[in-house]
């Protein structure tokens, strides 16, 4: 996805090509893809001129978007997913523990967004 923000806007990458920025295996990628295109974050397209590409909307998407696009709602620990009736969640004391540092790490994760992560990888500025 950074790869893609990358980009210039109506440029698109092929199969190859992002499996090869993104270092993994293209059939692996494939998946991932079309996960990512079905939930609107990507434009696929077929043919001689085909590819994939962030569309000008989506360059301001979010890690936090990607990662839930194609792994669901995340939690550090089952005890935060509501849909989990833990007994103890109102005594627990390390209950509140989780609860901080989920809401730290989906906040950090919501801050980062694809098009400044793109603008730090063309420059190479690793902070």
């Amino acid at each position: 996805m950074v790869h893609l923000a990358g980009l210039k806007a109506g440029v698109r990458a092929s199969r190859a090509e992002l499996a090869e920025a993104a270092g993994c295996p293209e059939q692996f990628l494939a998946k991932v893809m079309q996960t990512l295109t079905r939930a609107q974050l990507v434009s696929s397209h077929r043919g001689n001129t085909g590819g994939f590409e962030l569309p000008e909307a989506q360059r301001r998407a979010s890690l936090l978007d990607v990662i839930e696009a194609v792994e669901g709602p995340i939690h550090l620990n089952v005890c935060i997913d509501s849909a989990y009736g833990c007994e103890r969640k109102s005594w627990c004391p390390a209950h509140r523990v989780w609860v901080e540092a989920q809401v730290a790490m989906t906040g950090v994760l919501r801050n980062a967004r694809l098009e400044d992560l793109a603008r730090q990888a063309d420059r190479k500025v690793w902070n």
